[in-house]
């Protein structure tokens, strides 16, 4: 089942370029993982600081193992540095879920 993946961030603010080039090698680094559909990067309209990718995967296992992989591990400590706060995740099914 299709899961989404929201991840959070707020950036310092400048470093415009670095970030930018981070976010598109992270991108290029989860294209390349199985179960990888899609990803988008939005920038908040009200204040440019905060960042929301938005990953689209065929299942969360394929999600789970780019999170746990180490390329990702260290592409996130190299946005670390120019973040505010932690990243946040939050995740979805696409569609209505088996009732337990």
């Amino acid at each position: 089942m299709l899961v989404k993946i929201f991840i959070k961030r707020r950036f310092k603010k400048g470093k415009v370029k670095e970030i930018n080039a981070l976010l598109r090698d992270f991108r290029s680094g989860a294209m390349t993982q199985a179960g990888y559909v899609s990803g988008e990067t939005l920038v908040s309209h009200d204040d440019p600081q905060n960042v929301l990718v938005i990953g689209t995967w065929q299942d969360m296992d394929s999600w789970l193992a780019w999170k746990n992989n180490q390329r990702r591990k260290d592409f996130e400590a190299m946005l670390e540095v120019y973040q505010e706060g932690p990243t946040e995740y939050e995740a979805y099914v696409l569609g209505i879920p088996p009732q337990p």
